[in-house]
């Protein structure tokens, strides 16, 4: 079973996308279209105060009359963040995830955040592993 350290090592870009707490929804929306991302984390003096996703903005400003220019990160965000370690399996993520109801996990490390994984990665993943199994075992009935 592959761990969250295989899959950053494995993801092509490992940027870590952020914002302020005080950057407006607008901004933050801003940034997630630039990166095509659904979520992003919301950090301060290097430490994780939080996580903003596309689901905050609906169900707290949109549903709520709230403009996101003029209202911050910080008064919407998700702060209870859940996040797991690069020892974890892919396995205890998708569980944590479907447990919690979240589609996105930060991996941290000594109060390091290393990146963040989305539910997509974790999908992607499990269907690359399914399909090496498969693969092996028609190799191995082929050559039998």
């Amino acid at each position: 079973m592959q761990t969250v350290r295989q899959l950053l090592d494995s993801k092509p870009n490992r940027s870590l996308v952020y914002v302020s707490p005080d950057s407006t929804v607008f901004q933050a929306l801003q940034v997630m279209a630039e990166s095509d991302i659904g979520a992003v984390l919301v950090m301060e003096s290097g430490d994780i105060v939080g996580i903003f996703s596309e689901r905050d903005y609906a169900r707290r400003i949109v549903l709520q009359g709230r403009t996101s220019a003029g209202t911050k990160v910080r008064d919407i965000m998700t702060s209870r963040v859940v996040y797991v370690t690069p020892q974890q399996t892919l396995d205890q993520c998708m569980a944590l995830m479907t447990e919690k109801r979240i589609r996105h996990l930060p991996v941290m490390e000594d109060q390091t955040v290393l990146g963040i994984l989305s539910i997509g990665d974790l999908v992607r993943a499990t269907i690359e592993e399914q399909e090496q199994v498969i693969n092996h075992l028609v190799h191995y009935i082929q050559s039998a």
